[in-house]
């Protein structure tokens, strides 16, 4: 497995697939093991799709200080992934959580950055837009899988062991897709959370400015919504995509928060379209 050195000195280590310009692919959780990304729908096709394993995470040993493995913070990492590759630029798609990671390398290397793809992004730090959950939750209620999931989301995480907070995960993941059929099981079950670091990501704050330093972002940002995320809500995902400069929406019909596995075809498409447009 491939590694870079981050700037305290950090080996952190990455997968790597394809060949071509580098496509750097973030996963969420937050701290979920990138496995469950897979290969995002083929999108790296023609691409070198490089997937870091964030710290504390996969083969990325944790650091001794948490507030290192926030999710503001790595944006260094990301900055000293970028230097190792040898790209002036890079190309970033982020999942979930890891969308806060790209949008805290957007905000502190705004210049490095030439396209950033936000897949069902959670926004409502970032935009004033009410939230649509209840909606869009409202529609599913004759699901029982999906009820039970949502009362799990409800109640938290316990945050006292590793295999609780597991759990838990594998708990709530009916309310992640629009469908609970035999796909989505099976994606369900890939990869891991690691507690620890899922508690290190959120443990910065990012600055008072920092929508506004996304305002002066001059990358090509796509926002991918699913219009029945349970997770997220569709309205405040949306919006997030009129906060930059250069931002547009794609919204998927009948798609919850893993476009890639509920939608493949059309998530694809978005993508390598959006990927052909010039910088």
């Amino acid at each position: 497995m491939p590694t870079y050195q981050a700037s305290d000195g950090a080996v952190l280590h990455y997968d790597e697939r394809g060949t071509g310009r580098p496509l750097v692919a973030i996963a969420g959780g937050a701290a979920r093991d990138p496995i469950y990304l897979g290969d995002l729908g083929g999108i790296g096709e023609g691409r070198r799709l490089i997937v870091p394993h964030l710290r504390g995470v996969g083969s990325s040993a944790a650091p001794t200080d948490p507030a290192v493995g926030s999710w503001w913070n790595q944006a260094s990492d990301l900055e000293a992934l970028r230097i190792h590759l040898g790209e002036d630029h890079l190309d970033v798609i982020a999942h979930s959580a890891g969308t806060r990671l790209a949008t805290s390398y957007a905000a502190r290397y705004g210049d490095r950055v030439s396209r950033m793809m936000l897949v069902t992004p959670p926004s409502q730090h970032l935009v004033d837009v009410a939230s649509d959950v209840v909606e869009i939750a409202r529609r599913r209620s004759a699901d029982a899988a999906f009820e039970a999931a949502v009362a799990q989301l409800q109640a938290g995480p316990p945050l006292t062991n590793e295999t609780e907070f597991n759990e838990w995960q594998r708990a709530t993941a009916p309310a992640g897709y629009a469908h609970w059929g035999d796909d989505a099981k099976r994606h369900s079950h890939l990869g891991s959370w690691d507690l620890r670091a899922a508690t290190s990501f959120f443990s910065v704050a990012p600055p008072a400015d920092f929508v506004d330093r996304l305002r002066q972002c001059t990358a090509s940002v796509l926002v991918i919504a699913g219009a029945d995320d349970a997770l997220t809500g569709l309205a405040p995902v949306v919006a997030l995509s009129s906060l930059f400069q250069n931002g547009k929406v794609e919204v998927l019909a009948d798609c919850g928060h893993y476009p890639w596995i509920e939608q493949p075809e059309r998530f694809t498409a978005a993508v390598v379209e959006f990927l052909r447009e010039p910088f």
